[in-house]
């Protein structure tokens, strides 16, 4: 009995130190953070990493001393209870590690908490606006504004009786009519409101979400490192249509940008023009892995 208990608490020990000296692509499955497509989600997924693995092995070594210590002194191995006296010396070694461990994850944390405020320079201003049930788009200083609401083939298949079957349309209730496009490589600056209730624009992709708040704008940014389509939702529970206003942005290269917004300019995008990237109204500006 004491060597089955002895071994199982050895297969403990060894289990949690293998997964602390495992690479750091362990951590890439599919319940993990994603890591996104902009520098902003890359330093989160790594700040979120990092913590992870001091986590881990803070829970190593508090986990493999209580083991140690309950098969050590236990009962029958003939331990009495310990009689435990003042020690002012351990009870500054267990105040002061704690506090050096969340110094050391605070300062990373704040350094990227203060560059996902920083909106400063930015190359373009997009304005996003939220409604019941809804987006709307606003491209400032160019004249280009639009609504983005959900794809004709996913708003047929979700309606009851409809004959329509949700698994044979491609990304249900994540497709719209009119994608937001923008370009890579550039520091967009998102200015976030609501026109009704609170709603949220979010693009897990992009590493952050913002809430749409009525009579207030908050502002984010992102730079998007390659061309795809990446897809969201509103993630704050706004009313009955709160899971039928997805958001799909699709980021192209610079000179495709040009191209499209001096199309959407030509065609008089500022009366909610349809984008080149439609889900149901034409091909999309590029075509992506992430489709």
């Amino acid at each position: 009995m004491i060597r089955k208990k002895l071994n199982a608490v050895t297969g403990c020990v060894l289990a949690m130190g293998l997964l602390a000296l495992a690479p750091p692509a362990l951590a890439d499955w599919a319940l993990n953070m994603r890591e996104g497509v902009t520098q902003t989600s890359h330093d989160i997924y790594g700040l979120h990493m990092t913590i992870f693995w001091i986590t881990v092995i803070i829970g190593i070594v508090v986990f493999g001393a209580i083991f140690y210590s309950i098969f050590m002194h236990r009962k029958s191995r003939g331990a009495q209870p310990a009689k435990f006296h003042h020690n002012t010396a351990v009870e500054i070694v267990w105040t002061v590690i704690p506090l050096v461990i969340l110094v050391g994850m605070a300062i990373p944390a704040t350094g990227v908490l203060i560059d996902m405020d920083n909106t400063g320079d930015a190359d373009m201003t997009v304005k996003v606006t939220g409604y019941q049930w809804k987006w709307g788009y606003e491209y400032m200083g160019e004249g280009v504004s639009f609504y983005s609401e959900l794809a004709d083939s996913s708003d047929q298949a979700r309606q009851k009786g409809s004959g329509v079957d949700p698994a044979s349309v491609n990304n249900y209730l994540l497709e719209v009519d009119n994608r937001l496009v923008v370009p890579t490589d550039t520091k967009i600056r998102f200015m976030i409101t609501s026109a009704d209730v609170i709603h949220s624009w979010w693009v897990p992709d992009l590493g952050w979400k913002k809430d749409a708040l009525p009579g207030y704008i908050n502002e984010t940014w992102a730079r998007i490192d390659q061309p795809g389509v990446y897809r969201g939702q509103c993630a704050e529970l706004c009313g009955r249509g709160h899971a039928f206003m997805p958001v799909v942005v699709e980021a192209v290269k610079p000179e495709k940008f040009k191209r499209w917004l001096a199309e959407q300019k030509n065609d008089g995008g500022a009366d909610g023009a349809e984008t080149a990237g439609a889900g149901d109204a034409g091909e999309p500006v590029v075509a992506s892995a992430n489709e």
